[in-house]
C-alpha cells in the first residue's frame, strides 16, 4: 500500500513538545516537496509546513513559525516535524503528503498518510 505513515502524536500539556515522523511505504521522497498538515475539530486541514524536495527551503503558516520545524532524511525516508511551545489551538490530526512538485509552491499531492493525533490540553 502506497502511503505515508505518521507517528509521535499524543497528549502533551501546553508548553510542552512532540516530535512527529513521516515515514513512507511503499515509494521514495525522491525530490519531491512534502507537506505536514494538521486538521482541528471542525475546522478544514489546512497545511502547516513544508519541506522542499531541492534545496532546504521550508515554508510554514504563521502560527506555527518559530515553534515548529521540520527535516527529511531520504535515506530513511521520512520527514519529521518538531512541535515545541505547544498550544490548545495546535490540537489536531497531523498528516503528511507528498506535492506533485519538488517545491512547496505546489498544491497537488499524491501520497497522504492516516494521520497521527496531537492534543494539547492541561
Amino acid at each position: 500500500q502506497l502511503r505515508f505513515v505518521e507517528s509521535g502524536g499524543g497528549l502533551v500539556q501546553p508548553g510542552g513538545s512532540l516530535r512527529l515522523s513521516c515515514a513512507a511505504s511503499g515509494f521514495t521522497l525522491g525530490s519531491f516537496a512534502i507537506g505536514w498538515f494538521r486538521q482541528a475539530p471542525g475546522k478544514e486541514r489546512e497545511r502547516v509546513f513544508c519541506i522542499a524536495g531541492v534545496g532546504t527551503s521550508t515554508s510554514s503558516v504563521d502560527p506555527v513559525k518559530g515553534r515548529f520545524s521540520i527535516s527529511r532524511d531520504n535515506a530513511k525516508n521520512t520527514v519529521t516535524l518538531q512541535m515545541n511551545s505547544l498550544k490548545p489551538e495546535d490540537t489536531g490530526i497531523y498528516s503528511c503528503a507528498r506535492v506533485k512538485s519538488a517545491f512547496c509552491s505546489g498544491d497537488s499531492y499524491d501520497y497522504w498518510g492516516l494521520g497521527t493525533q496531537v492534543t494539547v490540553s492541561s
